[in-house]
């Protein structure tokens, strides 16, 4: 990263030839991180999606069952006073 100039001294390079060099080196990364990328089939895609959608909905019933089970007693206990 350092270099000599004609004195024998140590001179860092510029900040943007230093900036530049990382930025260049970490895209370079990210590409052949991307290659090794085990990507997923368009079935395996479509199965996961529709599983997150059927537990999304199975969640929010119970939730909405809950509420107005909830809802319910508390309309009990308050009519008794």
């Amino acid at each position: 990263m350092a270099d000599s100039n004609k004195n024998g001294k140590t001179v860092k390079k510029n900040i943007f030839v230093r900036a530049w060099k990382g930025f260049t080196t970490f895209f370079k990364n990210i590409f052949l991180e991307l290659k090794k990328v085990t990507w997923p089939t368009k079935k395996k895609v479509f199965a996961n999606t529709v599983s997150v959608i059927l537990f999304c909905v199975i969640v929010g019933l119970i939730i909405f069952l809950a509420d107005l089970g909830l809802n319910a007693l508390l309309s009990l206990i308050t009519k008794m006073r």
